[in-house]
């Protein structure tokens, strides 16, 4: 194989692992809280972009909760962290100790990521259902309004 034909392989590749963190079946849910299914994770606090963002994922999606009833952690200096269900930039859990997202430390400010993962929570249940994340509230990579692949949204993030 040569150099150019190595390049490009991983340069499609890089945006598969990507959207395959985002939208792999059991993505983002997980039975365990975070702390234990991800301990590099650090408790983090809701930042007023996250209310801003909650009140137009309850509005899209026709769904109501309360905000400070997540419990919200970051796993510092990552694009993406390991899990059972393998590399993930977000991970919603529901238990019975109560809801949990985790983020990526790179993706925090994201406000896909984020309403993707609050989306999670105020549905409350596993799974993607088109009707919520791609027709009422477009929160899928491919049904986004700005397509940028998350890696392209990493380095213009670096740059600035």
């Amino acid at each position: 194989m040569t150099r150019s034909t190595a390049s490009h392989r991983r340069s499609i590749a890089a945006p598969l692992v990507w959207l395959l963190a985002l939208s792999g079946a059991a993505a983002c849910e997980v039975l365990t809280p975070p702390p234990m299914t991800v301990p590099s994770a650090a408790a983090a606090t809701s930042t007023p972009d996250y209310a801003r963002w909650w009140e137009e994922t309850e509005r899209c999606s026709g769904l109501s909760g309360d905000l400070r009833s997540i419990e919200w952690y970051v796993v510092p200096g990552v694009s993406s962290f390991g899990t059972q269900h393998g590399e993930r930039i977000g991970l919603w859990s529901a238990s019975s100790t109560g809801t949990s997202v985790v983020l990526a430390e790179n993706f925090a400010d994201n406000e896909l990521v984020v309403r993707h993962e609050m989306l999670h929570a105020l549905l409350g249940e596993r799974g993607h259902p088109p009707e919520y994340f791609a027709r009422r509230c477009h929160l899928t990579w491919e049904s986004w309004p700005d397509r940028t692949p998350p890696q392209q949204q990493q380095q213009l993030a670096t740059r600035n």
